[in-house]
């Protein structure tokens, strides 16, 4: 007796992953034909159905009714299409769908920690390669949501960015069918432990100790990078740390992500009554991991908070 879709949802919702691979093949055909109704026979078809089984991924707890998962994955495939659609430029500003769902009122972090899937995709996402999962990373997990805001981060052109998201969202869709039934603790682990040691570094720089964290964070020949354009060392990272807060400002950290071996901070900057206009309110900050020691930084000003 075949299983019904409401129950493989149901057992979804609970972690598992098996389930929902089964669900996500019961329906594929009938997804990729709403996408090439809408699209064509075009790359960019396959691309919003595997899009919108991951998004489905994250918010199956919004389904009101089991049952209905069908007609609910193809409405998040017509979504997706006309975003494409509207999004058929030289350089793209934004994707699709988001992998979470944009208006919970959570942070990425908190939203993962609630769902039951949140160990399958810290594991997906340590098994991109590192460019690819910077750039994802910063596009579903982040604030910082258009094209040129992450190639500013990364320092590769636009069109490199959507050329890598396109390869993030496949290698996840491939992930989520060959491991539906691993387990992955150690890696969540991880990602909750640079999480945390997040909050210490934010700590040191009100303490007057970031030098000393800096001396064991940081790669003695680490590059930092401003905006894509000014680039320097850990000596130049210091003194734009120091010059910050030797004018009465902090820096309140928002949120952290963490996969492997990248790592995105976005920060508030609290600027003091006597000068508001000191610095821009927001900033974001991409790591690049090298045996537990960063490696390359990329700082962006002026990121829009969400």
């Amino acid at each position: 007796m075949e299983v019904s879709d409401e129950d493989l949802v149901q057992s979804a919702r609970t972690g598992d992953l098996a389930a929902f691979g089964l669900l996500s093949e019961r329906h594929r055909a009938g997804l990729r034909a709403t996408a090439i109704a809408l699209l064509g026979y075009t790359a960019e078809a396959d691309d919003v159905v595997q899009d919108a089984l991951l998004t489905a991924l994250q918010r199956l707890p919004e389904l009101r009714k089991a049952g209905a998962v069908g007609p609910w994955l193809k409405a998040i495939v017509r979504n997706n299409c006309r975003a494409q659609l509207r999004g058929r430029r030289a350089i793209p500003v934004a994707e699709p769908e988001p992998l979470l769902p944009p208006d919970q009122g959570l942070v990425p972090e908190q939203w993962l920690e609630r769902s039951a899937t949140s160990d399958w995709v810290e594991s997906a996402l340590a098994s991109l390669s590192a460019p690819i999962r910077e750039v994802t990373l910063l596009r579903y997990f982040s604030g910082v949501s258009s094209y040129r805001q992450i190639a500013a981060l990364c320092a590769i052109p636009p069109e490199t960015v959507g050329s890598r998201l396109r390869d993030g969202r496949r290698a996840l869709a491939r992930h989520l069918r060959e491991t539906t039934e691993a387990r992955f603790g150690d890696i969540a682990a991880e990602s909750a432990s640079w999480r945390r040691a997040s909050g210490q570094l934010r700590e040191a720089m009100s303490a007057g100790t970031f030098a000393e964290v800096v001396d064991d964070w940081y790669h003695p020949d680490a590059s930092v990078e401003v905006m894509g354009l000014l680039r320097g060392d850990r000596k130049m990272l210091l003194h734009m740390v120091d010059w910050t807060l030797d004018y009465g400002v902090t820096v309140r950290l928002r949120d952290a992500t963490a996969s492997k071996d990248v790592l995105i901070w976005e920060a508030d900057f609290v600027n003091p009554p006597s000068d508001p206009e000191h610095c821009p309110p927001a900033m974001a900050c991409l790591f690049r991991l090298d045996q537990g020691r960063v490696a390359r930084m990329g700082i962006l000003y002026g990121v829009e908070r969400h």
